[in-house]
Formats: C-alpha cells, sequence, structure tokens
C-alpha cells in the first residue's frame, strides 16, 4: 500500500524518533527498501540492524543536549529533536532540487548561523548578580546619593553664623600746624536673632530626608527595570531553545522528504514546501539570537557593566509570584517611596513657612571699636587729647518690608505640596490597578497553557501519531497536531512572561527609569549664606 505524502510543516523527524522509542514498532510496517519512514520498521538486514539499534533523533538530541546553552533547561519534557549543530553539517551540501526535473536547482541549503556557540561556554548569571552589580555600579544611584550629600552640606551651610567685620575707622582728621583727629580700629557683628539659623537649616535638612527617599525610590527603580530585564532575556533564552528544536525537526524533514521522493512517495511540491518551512525555522533561530543578545545588552546597560560578556541566564521562568493583586494595589498606594517623599515635600513646605515668618524679625548690628584722639587740649601744642573709645548698636525696623510676599509663597507652596499628593496617589491607583488586572489574566492564562492546553495538545499529538502508525490516520494531521503543540509552548512562555511583568511592576510599586536622572527635591543652587552677605539667604 502506498501513500501520499504532504510535507505543511517541518517536523517529520520528530515522529520516527517518538515513534521507536514508544516500543511500538509491532504495529508499525515495514520500510520501503532504500529509505527510513516515520512510523515503519526497517527490514532486518545485516547492515541495518547495528545502525539502527539506536533511534536516529534520540541520538541527535542527547547530541542537542551537549550544545544547549545552560538555563536553557525547561520543565516540560521536550520534543526529541537534532540539534541544529548536528543536523547541520549532514543537510548543508544537500541539492534543492525537482526530482521530475533533476537540472532545475531551486537554491543552497546554508546553515543558520550560531551566534551564541561562545556564549554557552561561559557560566551562567542569575538575577542576583545583576542586582548586585546595579547597585554597585548604577550611576543613577550614585546621583542620587550625591543629592544626599549636597543637602545635607546646605544645611551646614545655612546654619553658619555671619562673619564678623574688623576695619580702621578715621574721623576729622586734617592736617597742617594744628594736628588733630580720630583714629583707631573697630570690630563688627551682626547678632542673628529670632532663631532664624536654625530655621534656615531645618529647611535643608528636611530636604536632606526627602533625598534620601529618592534614593530608595531610584533604588526600587533601577530593581524594577533589573528584574524586567533579566525575565525578559530569560523568554528570550528559552524561545531560543524553542526555535532550535523547530529548526532540528525541519532539517530532518527535508532530507526525510528527499528519501520519500527517491521511492516515488514525494515529488517537487512536496520537497519545495519542506524546504521553505526548513528556511523559515532557520531565520526564527537566527532572529531569536538577535533577540536574546539584545535583551541581554539592555540587561547588562541596566546594571551600570554594559561590556559585560553575554552569558547564559540561570532562573526559573515558571516559578512566578503569588500575589494578592489587590491587596499590592493598596500597598502601591500606601507605601510607594514617591507617595513619601510626596509627604516630605509637606513638611519642608512647612519648614519654609515657619521660616519665612521669621526672616521679618531684625538682626542685631553691633559695633565697637578704640582710637586715638590727636585733638589738642585748650590749644596746647604738645598735649592731646588722647586713647578714646565709640559703640554702636542698631536694628532694621521691618515697617515696609515684613517679608509677606514669601510667607504668602510658602503658603501657596504647601498647598502645593499637598495637591501633589493627591496627584501621586491618584496616579499610582491609576497604573497599578490596571497592573493587578493584567497580573491576574496572564497568571490565569499561564496556568491553562501549563494545565489544559499544553497536555491536551501532547496527547492528540500521540493519539494522531498511533493512528498513522496503524495507516488510520493521514500523516498532514499529525503534522497539524505538532504544530499547534509548539506554538502552544510558545505562547505559554510569552504568557510566563507576562505574569513576570506585571508582578513586578506591582512589586516595585510601579516605579521604572532605571537609568533615567533622578530627580532633587533641593535647588541646584550652592551660593547659599556666602560668608559676605551678613546670615541672609541669597
Amino acid at each position: 500500500m502506498t501513500m501520499k505524502l504532504y510535507i505543511p510543516f517541518a517536523m517529520i523527524a520528530l515522529f520516527g524518533s517518538i515513534s521507536i522509542a514508544q516500543g511500538q514498532e509491532h504495529n508499525a510496517m515495514p520500510c520501503m527498501e532504500g529509505m527510513d519512514m516515520p512510523g515503519c520498521t526497517p527490514a532486518k538486514t545485516p547492515s541495518n540492524t547495528q545502525s539502527k539499534q539506536q533511534p536516529q533523533g534520540a541520538a541527535q538530541h542527547e547530541e542537542h543536549q551537549e550544545h544547549s546553552m545552560p538555563g536553557m533547561q525547561h520543565q516540560h519534557p521536550p520534543a526529541q529533536t537534532s540539534s541544529p549543530q548536528s543536523g547541520q553539517s549532514s543537510h548543508a551540501t544537500m541539492t534543492l532540487q525537482e526530482p521530475e526535473n533533476p537540472e532545475h536547482k531551486t537554491g543552497s541549503s546554508l546553515p543558520a548561523p550560531e551566534l551564541l556557540k561562545e556564549v554557552a561556554a561561559r557560566p551562567p548569571m542569575n538575577l542576583d548578580d545583576f542586582i548586585k552589580l546595579a547597585d554597585a555600579n548604577n550611576p543613577t544611584i550614585k546621583e542620587a546619593g550625591a543629592f544626599v550629600r549636597r543637602s545635607q552640606e546646605k544645611a551646614r551651610q545655612a546654619g553658619l553664623y555671619p562673619n564678623p567685620t574688623v576695619g580702621y575707622q578715621g574721623e576729622q582728621i586734617r592736617g597742617g600746624s594744628y594736628g588733630g583727629g580720630e583714629q583707631g580700629a573697630f570690630v563688627q557683628q551682626t547678632i542673628v536673632l529670632g532663631g532664624k539659623l536654625g530655621l534656615r537649616r531645618d529647611i535643608h535638612a528636611q530636604e536632606s530626608r526627602s533625598e534620601q527617599i529618592g534614593v530608595q525610590e531610584q533604588t526600587y527603580r533601577v530593581h524594577a527595570d533589573i528584574q524586567q530585564a533579566f525575565f525578559d532575556a530569560l523568554t528570550a533564552q528559552e524561545t531560543v531553545r524553542l526555535r532550535q528544536q523547530l529548526l532540528g525537526i525541519a532539517l530532518d524533514a527535508v532530507e526525510t522528504v528527499h528519501q520519500l521522493a527517491n521511492v516515488g512517495q514525494a515529488d517537487a511540491p512536496d520537497i519545495l514546501q519542506t524546504e521553505v518551512e526548513s528556511e523559515q525555522a532557520k531565520v526564527d533561530y537566527t532572529v531569536a539570537q538577535r533577540h536574546y543578545l539584545e535583551t541581554f545588552r539592555v540587561l547588562s546597560a541596566l546594571a551600570g557593566k554594559g561590556e559585560l560578556p553575554v552569558s547564559p541566564l540561570q532562573g526559573e521562568l515558571e516559578k512566578t509570584p503569588d500575589l494578592n493583586a489587590e491587596q499590592m494595589t493598596e500597598s502601591v498606594v500606601s507605601e510607594s517611596p514617591t507617595v513619601k517623599r510626596a509627604q516630605q515635600e509637606i513638611v519642608v513646605a512647612q519648614a519654609r513657612l515657619k521660616d519665612a515668618k521669621r526672616e521679618a524679625i531684625p538682626d542685631l548690628q553691633l559695633k565697637a571699636g578704640e582710637q586715638y584722639n590727636f585733638e589738642r587740649i585748650d590749644g596746647s601744642p604738645n598735649k592731646a587729647t588722647g586713647p578714646q573709645s565709640f559703640a554702636s548698636a542698631g536694628v532694621n525696623i521691618p515697617l515696609w518690608n515684613r517679608n509677606q510676599g514669601n510667607v504668602q509663597a510658602a503658603k501657596a507652596d504647601i498647598e502645593r505640596a499637598e495637591q501633589s499628593l493627591r496627584r501621586e496617589q491618584l496616579s499610582l491607583r491609576q497604573h497599578s490597578a490596571p497592573l493587578a488586572q493584567s497580573y491576574e489574566s496572564a497568571r490565569f492564562e499561564a496556568d491553562r497553557y501549563k494545565t489544559q492546553l499544553i497536555p491536551r495538545a501532547e496527547r492528540a499529538y500521540q493519539l494522531y501519531l498511533n493512528k498513522y502508525q496503524n495507516m488510520a490516520q493521514a500523516y498532514p494531521q499529525v503534522l497539524v497536531s505538532q504544530r499547534t503543540l509548539f506554538q502552544l509552548r510558545v505562547s505559554y512562555v510569552k504568557a510566563l512572561r507576562e505574569v513576570w511583568r506585571n508582578a513586578i511592576a506591582l512589586q516595585n510599586y510601579t516605579l521604572s527609569g532605571g537609568l533615567q536622572a533622578p530627580v532633587s527635591s533641593d535647588t541646584p543652587s550652592t551660593t547659599i549664606n556666602l560668608p559676605n552677605a551678613t546670615g541672609a539667604q541669597e
């Protein structure tokens, strides 16, 4: 009995290896002379008895395991496939031509580039490795720390007492035969009243506390981006593994369909369609490798080590966080560093208002000195008045300028800070509520793929394969069922990635921007309370 095979998808080699591994040789039909075919039993001849002791697909799968990247192992049992490295060497020189027209060549069979060949030899890295690198090397965390030190130093500067003034003073100086005049030295000091220095210092001390919260906020931003990038790269690595499996299957399918053509069981359309699927698998495999390189570079840049060599990743993609999404939403709104910083900004504004009210209190200006009076006594040419002292004290009268404008501005700043807090809370709720729903949806989807869809697809494939081996089912349906199985596995990996992305966003208070410049609560000015400003703020 002959059977015409149409090959819509290049996965033939997989079925032969699984069918042999299942020990169903008693149900398989004998292979036609001169060819190996999925589901058939080779004739026992001296030439093939020894060579067929181990299934070809299983042997190639063992070789594939030796070349696999560390960290790419998946908990689902992988299909028994050949590796691209082993398969390409035997298929690269295959002549692509039509059996009915041997002179008509349709193209060449070039192997897919192995972009991760050197990567597989490096030790794998896990998430903690990248978190430690980011804490030590990400520039934005250090930049936020510099803001803290700047505010602390400005607080110290704002509380420094005004410098005294020392000088020369001369009055009624004149020359000639009469002589005379008053000449001497003085010391002048401004006495800051009303505790204004302490209030000025407190403004910057409160800003320093806000900057410390900013360091925590920036750390969450960096860690969130690191975690997102790590699981994106881990997903890309798993996709490379799946594409590698599909490529091995596609390459074996090309060889099998050529064997079928040799015995008249496949014609030019079968060969061309299988070759198209093989070339598409090479493209997909190459794109998957490029995507992994891209995601790893993003990850290393966020860690502050952009020159880090590309390495395999080690992580548990399927071990997703178990969160109560609704509670996480409330936690984000109440405990986010963004909210805490907005609350601290109200404290800073209140400190500014308190200082503005005290700035109307005048400072006391004291001046004292000693001088010599050269004026002659009773017209005596030889007897001068002699040494004498002087002193003065004064204050500004807050008659017109009572700092009333700055007081009202500080009150408006408090109102602005309160509304900013409310805005941040609403914004966090706006972003976290959809994330919670997306997390639940992705988790439900991933669970259904793992427990319902993939097991059913695996069982359907096995049943179709058994029917084909018993000649009760057409071979294209077996291919369709296998294609469905692999598509579901790829979709399962994408669903896991979405679970991680939403969970990471919730756990890090929806913060992101690990390489964006942190925002400072303080003004960038470093000219506060200059030494020649008599204690006044500039």
